[in-house]
């Protein structure tokens, strides 16, 4: 059995330049073993201290060797002192990451430049430096940790949305929408095209409306609410508002106050999400339920109002169980 202090000679498996990172060729049977460029992300045994040609020896300066190491280095973005670097691509190091954060630059780097720098020989546990190999193009986040904290994002995000489907919507008293006709408040087709909730001219029945829906699970009860309606006129001929109430209910927990805190909003004759919040002060824990009522303030007798989408938007929260 034989071993040394830091410095050994390997063979050369493919011409090899100074100061690159290199590993054990796969199946080589040569002694003493080939040696070939440890690519991008891969692990590495030792740096060459010179040039050679392939299939000459080539002495390594062992990765388990103290002190620092100078290799050639590859810039991404830029390699300052203190910049974490990777194993990069026919053995350089740069600061793109790859795999495990192999050390750390003591020096400025320029591309093909040697540059000092201080090599760990440890798996990082650190997710921050570990990085993302995303086969499926799905993120463009580079490391465990950046993907981590977006896919958490996503999950509790402040925009998931509880779809209020227009045939759900009646009027405040729980009287169905039929096809919009007369003076009556119903379900129309704007010029072929879009289908909305029509708050007719003079109407008569249907400018206040209702509906209910079920709240997620996932719902954070810490959280605001918020209840958004896509609303227009057909001309702008008449100062008419839309208000809001929403009435929470949950297991147990009933016959309770208006929670919305939005004052009456301006209608107005381009499309337009208004927006109405709930404080989470008065929003209830699932299982549950949310009642809400829109009401058409002002006097229509020369506009008529379209309502083309309902949703509302919560905060989700993990579920542990």
């Amino acid at each position: 059995m034989s071993w040394n202090e830091g410095i050994k000679t390997f063979k050369a498996g493919e011409a090899l330049a100074a100061k690159r990172r290199v590993k054990i060729e796969t199946g080589t049977t040569t002694t003493p073993p080939e040696v070939v460029y440890a690519d991008a992300g891969e692990d590495f045994i030792g740096v060459t201290e010179y040039a050679v040609a392939d299939a000459a020896m080539v002495v390594v300066k062992m990765n388990t060797h103290p002190g620092t190491f100078e290799i050639e280095c590859l810039v991404d973005s830029a390699i300052a002192r203190g910049t974490v670097l990777y194993g990069g691509a026919s053995g350089v190091v740069t600061d793109a990451s790859s795999g495990t954060a192999q050390g750390i630059a003591l020096e400025v780097g320029a591309d093909g430049g040697h540059i000092e720098c201080a090599m760990w020989n440890v798996k990082s546990t650190t997710a921050a430096t570990v990085s993302l190999l995303d086969s499926g193009a799905f993120t463009a986040a580079a490391t465990v940790e950046a993907a981590i904290a977006e896919i958490y994002q996503h999950l509790v995000s402040a925009q998931k949305t509880i779809p209020v489907p227009l045939g759900s919507v009646t009027q405040e008293d729980g009287t169905h929408l039929l096809k919009q006709a007369g003076t009556v408040a119903g379900i129309a087709q704007i010029s072929d095209k879009e289908h909305v909730i029509n708050i007719p001219i003079n109407c008569s029945a249907g400018d206040s409306l209702g509906f209910s829906v079920a709240v997620p699970q996932d719902l954070d009860e810490t959280a605001d609410v918020i209840v958004h309606v896509l609303v227009g006129k057909d001309a702008d001929n008449d100062a008419l508002t839309l208000d809001c109430e929403v009435y929470p209910v949950a297991a147990g927990d009933v016959a309770n106050a208006d929670i919305q805190d939005t004052a009456a909003t301006a209608i107005v004759a381009a499309v337009t999400d208004l927006p109405f919040t709930c404080g989470f002060d008065g929003v209830l824990a699932a299982p549950g339920g949310l009642s809400v009522v829109l009401a058409q303030g002002g006097t229509n007798d020369g506009d008529a109002v379209y309502i083309y989408a309902i949703w509302i938007e919560y905060t989700a929260k993990i579920l542990a169980a």
